[in-house]
């Protein structure tokens, strides 16, 4: 017996509501502050634990990948300083200038503390927040790498990973030192604090560019 799904595109409609589900009910979540279960997610995602486990493979990969929608703004932020800029190829310069205002135009210092208050920090006693913090920045990293390869389609795409890994890495860098000075509160010290560290790191890596 054949059991009939519907046409492709409504199985595709039906896979992406779950899956946008399953994030929003995972950020609503981690907005609250718990650390929540598979049951716990599937509940409040209105979904089955199997659902959840044939978008995720684990319930780390669903924060990692809800963090990442978070920290995603910096590649909005990248597309905004793009979009009034004719589509072509830029010099290395270029593009490091580019990737570098995005993340000076974007409010990096809220979106820091919202990751690390809502991964409950980072103790020494358990690896798991700083291990999802970590991977939070490596999946931006390559789909930013990903954005400004297609943006400047005539270079060589390693450039534009390792350019973006530069950068990126050394953003998750100088978050940790800002969390320790500040504990991650975004009052105007603790801003003015990360545009020093931010001035710091681009400086450093200019210098290699």
């Amino acid at each position: 017996m054949v059991i009939d799904l519907g046409p492709p595109d409504r199985r595709t409609a039906l896979k992406a509501r779950h899956r946008r589900a399953i994030l929003d009910a995972a950020q609503q979540l981690i907005a609250d502050g718990t650390r929540f279960s598979v049951d716990q997610l599937a509940e409040r995602a209105d979904v089955s634990r199997r659902t959840i486990f044939n978008h995720f493979a684990s319930i780390d990969d669903v924060v990692t990948t809800a963090c990442t929608e978070v920290l995603g703004v910096v590649i909005e932020s990248f597309r905004a300083q793009v979009s009034a800029r004719p589509f072509e190829p830029g010099s290395r310069a270029e593009m490091f200038e580019t990737v570098a205002a995005a993340l000076r135009a974007t409010d990096v210092p809220s979106t820091i503390a919202f990751l690390w208050q809502a991964l409950g920090g980072f103790g020494v006693d358990d690896p798991r927040p700083q291990q999802i913090f970590q991977a939070t920045f490596s999946r931006t990293t390559a789909d930013l790498a990903r954005e400004l390869a297609e943006r400047n389609a005539g270079r060589d795409p390693l450039e534009a990973e390792l350019l973006v890994s530069s950068l990126m890495h050394g953003t998750e860098v100088i978050a940790h030192h800002w969390i320790a000075a500040t504990g991650a509160t975004t009052d105007e010290p603790a801003r003015a604090l990360w545009s020093e560290l931010l001035d710091r790191l681009v400086d450093n890596i200019r210098t290699g560019y």
